[in-house]
This record gives C-alpha cells, sequence and structure tokens, in this order.
C-alpha cells in the first residue's frame, strides 16, 4: 500500500498561518503560502484538485434598516445528515448600505 493511501484525511497545521490542513497540502489554502513543491515523474508539476463546488455571493445592509451584525458558518455533512464540522469562518458588522461578498469553493485531490 502506497504512503498516501494511508493518510488520506490526516491533517496537519500550516506552519505559516497555523490553519488546520491536509497533510498532503503543497499549497495552504487559507494563506496560500507553498509548504512544498510536488513534481511528476516527467517534471510536470501536479495538477490541481476537481472543483467539486463553488458558490459565490452577496448580502448587504439596507439603508432603511440601521446598523446590522452577521456571522459566516460552514457546515459539513456526511450522507446520511450527520454533521461532521461547524465553523464560524467569519463575523461583522454593516452598516447602511454596506455591502460584503462570500466565495465558497470545495476541491477534491486525487491520491
Amino acid at each position: 500500500m502506497n504512503r498516501r493511501a494511508t493518510t488520506v484525511g490526516k491533517t496537519r497545521s500550516c506552519p505559516h498561518c497555523k490553519a488546520t490542513i491536509l497533510e498532503s497540502s503543497a499549497v495552504c489554502p487559507a494563506c496560500k503560502h507553498h509548504l512544498r513543491f510536488e513534481r511528476r515523474s516527467s517534471g510536470e508539476p501536479e495538477p490541481a484538485g476537481e472543483v467539486a463546488l463553488k458558490v459565490s455571493g452577496q448580502f448587504s445592509r439596507q439603508a432603511t434598516h440601521g446598523p446590522g451584525e452577521y456571522s459566516v458558518v460552514v457546515v459539513i455533512r456526511d450522507a446520511r445528515g450527520i454533521e461532521l464540522a461547524r465553523k464560524v469562518i467569519g463575523v461583522g458588522g454593516l452598516a447602511p448600505g454596506d455591502e460584503r461578498s462570500v466565495d465558497l469553493t470545495v476541491e477534491i485531490f486525487n491520491q
């Protein structure tokens, strides 16, 4: 059995930003620092992962509603609906007329 197959899903901390990332990551998805440079035997770089989901959106606060607050929460569930993880990604305030945008990307990497 190859080494990669035995470590699928194993995590570690990014040495730059301390985010929890996959042990197999060559680039930290949080801070974008390179952790190692992967090459195939042909000399070509390893291909990027498959983008399985990409969602973009924006939200704003209407001027007539006054100031408000927001929380961005991501929940991951398995096929049976059991919650595997819940993370608050960001919180903040919105002044009347303020707007924010959010991008969510899920990548799947081949092992």
